[in-house]
């Protein structure tokens, strides 16, 4: 019997799944394919390596639409090696598992004649901990482990959390915190679940044969495709300890985040907090020496703090430097002595031992890296209202960290709807550690960047409005003529709209000064969880959303409700974020345009997803508004235009309006029908 073809194989998929075959799609699921070794269309060659046609990797920007999630798992799936998959958000994982994956593997097997497995794969700390749960957690505070199920009042809201949790590990088989439904606070989680640091380890833990973390890992090393996050992959790369089961392809969705995930997993952070806690955990299993060496060291740390000033620090001032390797030299005589002293009063010492091993083997860490003092680290303190002050490291750059642990040793697919910067691939490629696109060389690692479209026609679907006449937004003050111009376009859309800012403040200012002018519900970022949030939106044609970051992501909303996006101006890395400047300085240093290659391509970026909120489905019309007139008036502002979904484009004020009336008019009397 012939192999399937991949038309066939993913035509099966796409019908199992009710969705439509889009020609996006299908270009994306044979270039996978190829790239990764799969079955190839009946009209072209089967191929064993995408290394063959001259690249081993491929970048994929699919629009929103496309159907991009069949477009990899389809040629995943019949690749016959494993593949693991990473995505960044919850959703599309729980997309994955719980419906594409199922469905697609039921379509698939009569053609494959037989069934790809799949599994979920993610950190331990994701995992109800039966250790945890039967004999409690360990306290700083107290002598040793304490119940915290007797200590919680059964009609606390940590009590009422911590007894579903008793109950659900009874009846659940994965183990998995987002299987719980509702969820729990992070508190009550905290207490039944463990980092990988502070594991006892399956062989000396007495509830080793039913952990749920290590039945995980079983699962994926029996799985031909393994769903993770980008956060396990950045552990897995980074630590060297492997996390993941041996694979010769990795699918990165989401990719656009893949950057700043793997700088947040390579952030290293002291607080006052966080050292008091390590010594409170080792007072009580070292020598007094010992401790009184960490305390010292610690108050030290803490007033220290107490003085810092928010910002980078280009050179470490010399009495943080002699208090980092004063705290770095007392954890080190922690960890030696937590070896062999023994209290008879601690009671399951073990898991008290991990647990203070594992806080201050992170202060060692951290100490002593900051006090090495690498070039290729940024160092700097932040201040918090709420958590006070923090001393934090991470690396000026990832790209090499990318390329040397990414690429080397298996095919490598990018995915995304944002992929595509000002016009081409380059820049992403550049930010994950690839050269130009065609660049050839023996160390180089060889690419190609593949656009499949999108299914909407984002000319005739929606307009880009600039709103070249309002003043150029300074870095204080309010803004009067954006808070006017944004009044008339919510009037003339009806509400439907969608308010994406670039700070917190920016959007409580504006929530506050149109709930006075507007008659229409204006819904704050929160006020509300974000899920409820955006369920009111999705439910109410009258009301407005404002928020940042999260929104300007996450927020899907097809249909008639969401009819207008406002962005109110270029959401470019604050000038005093010490890592972004730092970057920006590094390039321009090496004789590169820094304030394109890292202020201009976030803000390219953060644009693409804002705008891509507008049109979710293929009868979605609206207006993406920008009220901030730089993106017609300066050298950069056709850059960030080219990075955007291609719509109907201009700064003609009335003409919005008037579009705006007239959509509104338009679903008013689809909804009255």
């Amino acid at each position: 019997m012939t192999k399937p073809s991949l038309p066939d194989l993913l035509h099966a998929a796409v019908t199992a799944v009710g969705g439509t075959e889009r020609p996006g799609q299908v270009a994306m699921a044979e270039a996978v394919a190829e790239a990764v070794g799969g079955p190839a269309s009946d009209d072209s060659p089967q191929s064993e390596d995408g290394a063959k046609h001259g690249y081993a990797h491929l970048l994929v920007q699919a629009g929103t639409g496309t159907g991009k999630s069949l477009g990899y798992l389809v040629p995943a799936l019949t690749h016959g090696e494993r593949v693991v998959i990473a995505t960044a958000t919850l959703a599309l994982q729980r997309q994955l598992v719980e419906r594409d994956l199922p469905r697609t593997v039921d379509a698939l097997h009569p053609l494959l004649r037989r069934r790809p497995e799949f599994a979920m794969l993610k950190g331990r700390s994701n995992y109800l901990c039966l250790h945890r749960l039967h004999e409690g957690a360990p306290q700083d505070e107290e002598d040793g482990l304490f119940d915290v199920f007797e200590q919680a009042t059964p009609t606390s809201k940590l009590g009422k959390d911590l007894m579903r949790l008793r109950d659900w590990a009874d009846e659940t088989e994965t183990g998995d915190r987002d299987a719980l439904t509702p969820g729990v606070s992070d508190r009550a989680w905290g207490q039944v679940s463990v980092s990988s640091r502070e594991c006892l380890g399956a062989s000396k833990c007495a509830y080793g044969a039913e952990c749920f973390a290590e039945a995980a890992r079983e699962r994926a090393k029996l799985a031909d495709v393994v769903i993770t996050n980008h956060a396990l992959l950045a552990i897995d790369a980074i630590e060297g300890a492997p996390v993941l089961p041996q694979h010769e392809v990795l699918i990165i969705d989401e990719a656009h985040e893949l950057v700043s995930r793997v700088t947040g997993v390579a952030t290293g952070e002291l607080t006052p907090g966080q050292v008091n806690r390590a010594v409170r955990r080792a007072a009580k299993l070292v020598n007094e020496k010992a401790a009184d060496q960490l305390q010292t060291a610690s108050e030290t740390f803490e007033r220290l703090m107490e003085l810092a000033l928010p910002g980078r620090l280009e050179e470490i001032p010399e009495d943080l430097g002699y208090c980092l390797m004063a705290l770095r030299d007392a954890a080190r005589t922690v960890i030696s002595a937590l070896g062999s002293t023994r209290d008879k009063s601690v009671q399951d010492e073990d898991a008290v031992r991990k647990q203070a091993l594992a806080s201050v083997e992170n202060i060692h860490a951290v100490a002593e890296r900051i006090a090495n003092g690498s070039e290729y680290d940024v160092v700097w303190y932040e201040r918090h209202d709420r958590f006070g002050a923090s001393l934090r490291v991470a690396p000026l750059s990832v790209s090499g960290l990318l390329r040397e642990k990414l690429f080397e040793d298996r095919s490598v697919v990018l995915t995304s709807a944002t992929l595509k910067l000002g016009g081409d691939f380059n820049g992403v490629a550049a930010s994950l550690g690839l050269a130009p696109e065609g660049t050839e060389g023996e160390d180089v690692p060889r690419w190609k960047g593949l656009d499949v479209g999108s299914p909407f026609d984002y000319g005739k679907q929606g307009i880009l409005y600039v709103a070249k006449h309002l003043a150029q937004p300074g870095r204080e003050g309010s803004r009067t003529d954006m808070l006017d111009e944004l009044t008339e376009l919510i009037e003339a859309a009806g509400g439907r709209t969608l308010g994406l800012f670039s700070s917190m403040r920016a959007a409580q200012a504006a929530a506050e000064e149109l709930r006075g002018r507007l008659d229409v519900p204006i819904l704050l970022q929160g006020e509300e969880t974000l899920g409820e949030l955006i369920r009111t939106f999705a439910e109410d044609a009258r009301t407005c959303l404002f928020g940042t970051l999260s929104l300007w992501q996450g927020v899907d909303v097809p249909g008639p409700n969401c009819q207008l996006v406002v962005m109110d101006r270029v959401p470019f890395p604050r000038p005093d974020d010490p890592l972004m400047s730092a970057r920006q300085k590094a390039v321009e240093e090496g004789g590169g345009n820094g304030f394109m290659a890292v202020a201009a391509t976030h803000a390219a970026l953060l644009m693409a997803q804002g705008a891509g909120r507008l049109v979710r489905a293929t009868g979605d019309r609206g207006v993406v508004a920008v009220l901030d007139p730089r993106v017609e008036r300066a050298r950069y502002g056709s850059f960030l235009r080219k990075s955007m979904p291609q719509f109907w484009y201009t700064t003609d004020r009335n003409q919005v309006r008037r579009s705006l009336a007239a959509i509104d008019a338009a679903a008013k009397a689809a909804e009255e029908k």
